[in-house]
């Protein structure tokens, strides 16, 4: 046997850069895998992880999605088959970026491929006969593309609780799903006057703190003006990315504070929140138990409504399609909200969700691993 053979094959994952949860899911997987195997991290942004392991790396690839293109009209202006989402001909940045990844394939045998998420690197991984695993999300997933990516794969990986599940998402599909609710969420249970104190919030008010993602263009503050002034007790803190507009008339007791690094500490100091829909920011705000409001983003597939209608069929929160547009409608919600189970959130949270799926991706690799090689007079 040689020294290769004592070695575990190492994972590879593809890390889409555009947010921070595929980076934060990625990185709580690949340090969980440390003790077990070596990972290796392919992103088109290095510096957008938290701190790894020894036993993990990252490599930039050129994006998949952003690029000057060929310059070549007739090549740009062509269809994309139904099978691809995003497939332009003529990149040189894709070209390279594919190169690079199928050179490592063939280098290292990697006992899996992550993809977090494309459903083209999955099918490439299928073409190459290195088994797959697709990162699932919410959404219309139905297409020829996505479902080719998902039954490529020898398995899924849902970073979500199964009681979040779309109802329509196929048996066959979810037979090979391992559900991780929370993997990638640090959940950090501060006191709320303390939080408080530290944020310099007033500490004898009702706080409802707007948590807006990262993944898109923000959110609009005019709803928020519109809730805010109907609380006049009240103060609300927003942060994360917003984008106002002219006619806004912002009340004195709404308070923009931006992008933060310590959203945890807000949670903790909030008495109600109001959030999108991102993979992230939903765990994060199911972790504290407390009344939620939560509208979508505007997502390709339709993904933070299709997670919205998950929230709501399991009854943790109050949702609506849009921003309320008026203060009747804000507090419709408002006593929606309280009325559902918001206590029930923690229980969607895993917090031995990384190691879970460590192990799961780690058995699936072994099974992958473990039949012989095929003789070529067997197969005759």
């Amino acid at each position: 046997m040689s020294q290769r053979d004592l070695i575990p094959a190492p994972i590879g994952i593809f890390v889409h850069h555009q947010g921070r949860g595929h980076a934060e899911r990625a990185a709580d997987l690949a340090n969980a895998l440390a003790p077990m195997r070596e990972t290796v991290l392919f992103s088109a942004r290095d510096d957008i992880f938290p701190p790894l392991a020894d036993a993990v790396s990252v490599r930039r690839i050129p994006s998949l999605f952003e690029g000057s293109g060929s310059g070549n009209a007739f090549l740009e202006s062509r269809p994309t088959p139904d099978i691809f989402h995003c497939a332009p001909l003529g990149w040189a940045t894709i070209t390279d970026a594919v190169a690079t990844l199928t050179r490592w394939f063939a280098e290292a045998r990697p006992a899996l491929f992550v993809t977090d998420v494309s459903a083209e690197l999955g099918q490439l991984a299928r073409i190459a006969s290195i088994p797959h695993v697709a990162v699932l999300q919410h959404g219309d997933r139905g297409d020829p593309g996505h479902m080719a990516a998902y039954d490529a794969a020898v398995g899924l990986l849902a970073p979500f609780d199964e009681r979040l599940e779309q109802p329509d998402r196929p048996a066959g599909l979810r037979t090979k799903t391992c559900y991780c609710g929370g993997i990638g969420v640090g959940v950090e249970h501060t006191d709320r006057d303390a939080a408080r104190a530290a944020l310099r919030l007033p500490r004898g008010r009702r706080i409802t703190l707007v948590l807006a993602g990262g993944g898109g263009q923000g959110t609009p503050t005019a709803p928020l003006t519109l809730g805010a002034r109907a609380d006049a007790e009240g103060h609300w803190v927003v942060i994360g990315k917003t984008y106002s507009e002219w006619h806004e008339t912002p009340p004195g007791n709404l308070e923009l504070r931006g992008w933060v690094e310590d959203a945890p500490r807000y949670l903790a100091a909030a008495d109600r929140v109001v959030s999108s829909c991102g993979n992230t920011t939903v765990h994060q705000v199911l972790a504290t138990g407390k009344p939620w409001v939560a509208i979508p983003e505007w997502r390709y597939f339709a993904e933070q409504e299709a997670k919205a209608a998950a929230l709501g069929a399991a009854g943790v929160c109050a949702t609506a399609p849009t921003w309320p547009s008026d203060a009747a409608r804000w507090q419709a919600l408002w006593d929606r909200a309280d009325r559902v189970g918001s206590e029930l959130g923690p229980t969607f949270v895993d917090a031995a969700a990384a190691t879970r799926a460590a192990e799961w991706i780690d058995a699936l690799a072994n099974r992958c691993q473990s039949a012989p090689p095929m003789r070529l007079e067997a197969a005759a």
